[in-house]
């Protein structure tokens, strides 16, 4: 069916063609809270959760909208959840010098899980806003962007999920900075949800709060949390699966002691464990969210992934990132 024809000034005032953008979820292998204070931290892409945004500047007209599963309006009367893409969509325009956008939006990254939402969506929302007039950001201009729709998210974020939402492959994240990590062998991981939202804020804020009341006790189990992501540099870059998944049931331990797990994220912790899996932890802030399990292939990642469904995971995605022969330099 050939489109009804517009008069010129309804193709002006529609802007340039959108221009779809895609980012993706991350899983936090070893870092989490300790990142907070200074320590490294090891985080991985999850190609298979995706959010995708497309925008078309307006010159003229209503303010800026958008469409999502979540909501569809103007962009000023968003629900609150909304406010980190209310940001992003605020902060690319001021960059571009462009008045509104109509910004569609899909994510299959789900929410509250500790897989980077906030920041994938955001990703996407600020590099096709840039991308209808035709401009690519650089890295830094990216991270700053991604970077103001966290602050609306998390309040305080330490940069890691803004990194590693648009990385490539598992990366370093510290002080600021990412740099890529070299692969020994495949590394195949099961994540499942617990399917209960978790609270960053709240967990950094209690972290926080055992840190000040006793901060001997938690400055020493945030000390090991680093020590462990330091180590697992060496694992990843071996190919010592056994190793690296015995530094993840430690982290667990760890992060159980920060109080920021939960009996359900325990619980499929131990379920990954019986099945095989090489180590499994909480993955992200804690107190809700899911776990990350190492598996020693993909045929017995799909077995863990039935146990921990079994167990209760409201859901469960497999993935395998492939070994590495030479990795690209170190990016900021």
């Amino acid at each position: 069916m050939t489109p009804p024809l517009r008069s010129g000034r309804e193709a002006r005032d529609a802007g340039p063609a959108p221009r779809a953008a895609r980012a993706h979820g991350k899983a936090v292998l070893f870092g989490e809270h300790a990142v907070v204070y200074g320590a490294p931290a090891v985080a991985v892409p999850l190609p298979a959760l995706a959010a995708t945004a497309s925008a078309t500047l307006r010159a003229s007209g209503p303010p800026s909208r958008i469409e999502s599963a979540l909501y569809a309006g103007p962009a000023e009367g968003a629900p609150a959840p909304l406010s980190p893409v209310v940001e992003a969509i605020r902060a690319a325009l001021d960059l571009v010098g462009a008045p509104a956008a109509h910004v569609s939006i899909r994510s299959d990254v789900p929410v509250g899980r500790g897989l980077g939402s906030s920041a994938a969506v955001a990703a996407a929302v600020v590099q096709a806003v840039a991308g209808a007039v035709g401009r690519a950001l650089d890295p830094e201009e990216r991270h700053g962007l991604i970077q103001v729709a966290e602050r609306a998210a998390h309040g305080t974020p330490s940069g890691l999920d803004a990194r590693a939402v648009v990385a490539a492959g598992p990366i370093r994240f510290h002080a600021g900075l990412a740099a890529p990590l070299a692969l020994g062998a495949p590394l195949t991981l099961v994540i499942a949800d617990s399917g209960a939202p978790g609270s960053t804020a709240e967990a950094v804020a209690g972290v926080r709060a055992m840190r000040d009341a006793r901060p001997h006790t938690a400055g020493t189990l945030i000390d090991r949390l680093g020590s462990l992501a330091k180590g697992s540099t060496e694992d990843l870059a071996s190919g010592d699966l056994d190793a690296l998944g015995a530094r993840m049931t430690d982290a667990h331990g760890l992060l159980r002691l920060l109080d920021v797990s939960t009996d359900a994220l325990d619980a499929l912790v131990g379920a990954a464990a019986r099945a095989g899996a090489l180590g499994a932890k909480l993955t992200g802030g804690g107190l809700g969210g899911c776990v990350v399990a190492l598996a020693a292939s993909p045929a017995e990642a799909e077995e863990i992934a039935g146990s921990l469904a079994a167990a209760g995971a409201r859901q469960v995605w497999t993935m395998t990132q492939q070994a590495t022969t030479s990795i690209p330099e170190a990016t900021r």
